[in-house]
């Protein structure tokens, strides 16, 4: 490798050292992530092939599987081990950071949470949060996976999770990761059936709060959907 090159690589290490992330372009990013996996090579030719072959989009890289990712020259299987495990990696961090949050005392608390907790879910996920009668996080709990626009929830699961954490209270939340955060009829009636069956149990439902983005939700309790 050339001493340009290795310097190049100590440059973007100092600058995200300096102020994290901030102003480094997509390219430079997954240049910064490779130069930790891939010795004593020029790694930017890599990062912006990566980019060209998979959308332009870092988000869409880091989604990628694996071996789709070694199809780019450069790309062996430790590296596209550690472009996969990034997106896991921040589902971990998130959990565990928000595993601390005691209680949730507002829609905007509980949105926060799920954004981080369903953002990077690639289908579309039911979770429920259990709460005791305090509203603090008992446990998240999910319920059920289904294809990019469309899960089917059935009741019982819910359910079952409900009583299994001896929850008090509960948020119910998916998300939906090919559109808008708005409600479909079946959301709707499904919303309907779990706040009827829960609270036959004495389980009182918050909220269902649908999950389209960082900035995108939509909550039934705020549009007087639980009513």
């Amino acid at each position: 490798m050339s001493t340009d090159s290795e310097g190049h690589r100590q440059r973007l290490r100092e600058r995200f050292q300096r102020s994290g992330l901030s102003g480094f372009h997509e390219h430079e990013i997954l240049e910064l992530l490779l130069t930790y996996v891939i010795p004593r090579k020029d790694v930017k030719p890599i990062a912006k092939a990566l980019l060209n072959e998979f959308g332009n989009n870092i988000a869409t890289v880091l989604d990628t599987p694996a071996a789709a990712l070694q199809r780019v020259s450069g790309i062996g299987e430790r590296a596209a081990g550690l472009l996969s495990l990034v997106p896991r990696l921040l589902d971990s961090y998130q959990s565990s950071r928000w595993a601390r949050q005691e209680t949730f005392s507002s829609t905007q608390s509980a949105v926060a949470y799920l954004a981080a907790l369903l953002g990077t879910e690639r289908n579309e996920t039911f979770c429920i949060l259990a709460l005791d009668s305090q509203n603090r996080l008992i446990a998240v709990e999910h319920v059920q996976k289904g294809s990019v626009n469309r899960t089917a929830v059935f009741p019982r699961l819910v359910v079952e999770s409900c009583l299994k954490h001896h929850a008090t209270a509960v948020i119910l939340a998916h998300n939906h990761p090919g559109g808008g955060p708005h409600p479909s009829t079946a959301d709707r009636q499904l919303t309907s059936r779990l706040k009827k069956i829960l609270g036959d149990l004495d389980i009182v439902v918050h909220d269902h709060i649908i999950i389209a983005g960082p900035d995108q939700y939509y909550s039934f309790s705020q549009n007087g959907g639980l009513e």
